[in-house]
């Protein structure tokens, strides 16, 4: 049986859209937070096949999603290239802040082989694991928002210093995307290589930047991805979702090529139906918060999205991930409306 993502983002007729969350393995689901008391550091959590396959599988048991998503971090490449990154409880992400060339010349990219293997082999694991029915998504940081974080040394922040060193520095700075670029090129092929059907790359911080260095910094390094991608595998979708772009989302899809586009829940659902789907498919947008929320209000967002962007290529997602005190039967609810069609 072709499967309904795949046959989406190639613009083939569904007998309904596909479906799945962002954060869909995670901290709202109770087998979930048993495994990970398991792993107290979180990049060793990432770095176990074994634990990364389970906690994959558990939001499908439940939800029977059309496709599974690596579990994994963005930032497991700055930790491959050998930035110091930690997770601190309370804190999230940490990292050694890089603002210079000696940050920089202190980078390996061997490491984006030797450190992520294990995660290369959770992707043939799971890849073994599932049905006909549901393709596996590999997954990465895009340049910027990987580059943010290793700027700033954490995330939740207005993007001061590394905003500041792309503008009083851009060709130092362009060192640095460069590097990101080339690795990760190199690590979704090597996903791709071990079992993943489809790609989605994540922008999450591109709505900090104005049109000059969103056009630098966001649409030229997702466009050279997808053509390094698409050079070694030509026929792998790929979605980009630069979050938070407004506007800009148009130029991003056109200019990039990619497969399909995923949507913040500020998208207007016409525009997106008039300007974007008509080049791409699209995924998105419930507001993760009203998945919080669940009842009428939720149902109502999800059925307006399911009207408005249903006629054409169309992935049902959220606007972001799926926030960790999200009831469980919220999800399954989405997941039986969208079945169902109503």
């Amino acid at each position: 049986m072709a499967k309904r993502i795949l046959e989406t983002l190639h613009k083939r007729p569904v007998d309904r859209p596909p479906f799945w969350f962002m954060r869909q393995a995670g901290r709202y689901l109770p087998e979930y937070r048993q495994i990970r008391e398991t792993a107290p550091n979180f990049l060793e959590f990432c770095y176990s096949p074994e634990k990364a396959l389970e906690v994959t599988l558990q939001p499908l048991r439940r939800y029977r999603m059309d496709a599974a998503i690596l579990f994994s971090d963005i930032l497991v490449v700055p930790d491959a290239l050998g930035q110091d990154v930690q997770f601190r409880q309370g804190e999230g992400p940490v990292l050694e802040p890089i603002r210079d060339a000696v940050g920089l010349d202190a980078l390996d990219p061997a490491g984006i082989d030797k450190v992520l293997d294990p995660v290369i082999d959770a992707v043939g694991r799971i890849s073994a694991a599932l049905d006909d029915e549901t393709a596996l998504i590999g997954f990465a940081g895009a340049p910027w928002t990987v580059a943010l974080y290793m700027v700033e040394g954490r995330g939740g922040t207005e993007g001061t210093e590394v905003r500041t060193w792309a503008a009083r520095d851009p060709e130092g700075f362009q060192k640095l995307i460069d590097i990101l670029c080339d690795a990760t090129i190199r690590y979704l092929n090597r996903q791709v290589d071990a079992g993943a059907e489809l790609l989605q790359l994540f922008d999450s911080w591109a709505g900090l930047l104005g049109e000059e260095q969103f056009m630098r910094w966001v649409v030229e390094p997702n466009r050279r991805i997808v053509e390094g991608v698409r050079a070694a595998h030509p026929d792998v979708p790929i979605i980009g979702f630069p979050r938070n772009a407004g506007v800009l989302y148009e130029t991003f899809v056109r200019e990039t090529g990619v497969d399909g586009v995923s949507l913040d829940h500020t998208v207007p659902l016409q525009w997106a139906a008039d300007v974007l789907q008509p080049v791409c498919a699209v995924q998105g947008n419930l507001d993760n918060h009203m998945l919080l929320v669940g009842g009428e209000a939720m149902e109502r967002a999800v059925m307006q999205i399911l009207d408005v962007l249903g006629h054409g290529p169309f992935i049902f997602n959220l606007g972001h991930g799926i926030l960790p005190p999200t009831p469980p039967e919220n999800v399954g609810r989405v997941a039986e409306l969208i079945r169902a069609g109503r």
